[in-house]
């Protein structure tokens, strides 16, 4: 009996590693992907996960592949849910899995998973920095979700090491009300560490577009208004494009 068991999840390795291998032939991994779906057990569905993390040589063929995943994910309800936030807590790359979480996770869920993920990713240095961006992305458009809870969670990484996910932070805050957005993208643009003229300059658009108030700290910005933002100038208690 206990042998049986182990050849069962043996021979279930097997074909998790036929489904994720990029040079296989395609028909190989749709094989061993339909395998997976028949199975339908959590092992089997984490294994499908996992195809998210591959990238195979011909990018039409990965993407049917993936969005197949996805559909298959979506198809199995609340059953996926438990392997698909298995997956997120370690994978490199979060956008496909995550648009299983969007379709079948309730709100509560919604934000556990946000929340999980988030905790792995403080902002800070990181050497890849691809998890956030996702993350960042994708909760900037949950629109299921209050704004006030995005935002809080958004907020944080317009301090981030990296200038790619503070840009995107920046764009993510962008739709929401400015008495949500406004003091954190002021203290991001007066950070005295801050060097990146093109997160300054996002940050001034923004602040401009939706007539922000500069809460009197105009005469502390009108200094930085330079370079990349020199198209901006203070005006009253507000940042107006030149």
């Amino acid at each position: 009996m206990v042998f049986g068991l182990f050849s069962k999840e043996k021979a279930l390795q097997r074909t998790i590693e036929r489904a994720t291998n990029k040079l296989a032939q395609q028909g190989d991994r749709w094989a061993a992907m339909e395998q997976l779906h028949k199975d339908g057990s959590e092992e089997a569905l984490f294994g499908l996960c996992k195809r998210f993390g591959v990238t195979s040589q011909k990018q039409v063929e990965d993407e049917q592949e993936k969005n197949w995943v996805v559909d298959v994910l979506v198809g199995a309800g609340p059953a996926a849910l438990p392997p698909v936030t298995r997956y997120v807590k370690s994978a490199p790359q979060l956008a496909f899995a995550l648009k299983v979480v969007d379709r079948i996770a309730t709100n509560d869920q919604l934000l556990t998973v946000v929340d999980a993920i988030l905790a792995t990713e403080e902002p800070g240095y990181t050497r890849d920095p691809e998890r956030r961006l996702d993350v960042i992305r994708w909760l900037g458009e949950l629109d299921k979700i209050p704004a006030a809870d995005r935002v809080t969670r958004i907020a944080p990484y317009l301090k981030d090491f990296d200038q790619n996910v503070r840009c995107a932070a920046a764009d993510a805050l962008a739709a929401h009300e400015p008495d949500l957005i406004g003091d954190g993208l002021l203290v991001a643009f007066l950070r005295p560490e801050e060097e990146s003229g093109r997160f300054r300059r996002r940050i001034a658009e923004i602040l401009a577009d939706k007539k922000i108030p500069l809460a009197g700290k105009g005469a502390e910005i009108a200094p930085l208004l330079t370079g990349p933002v020199s198209g901006f100038a203070v005006s009253g208690d507000r940042l107006i494009a030149r």
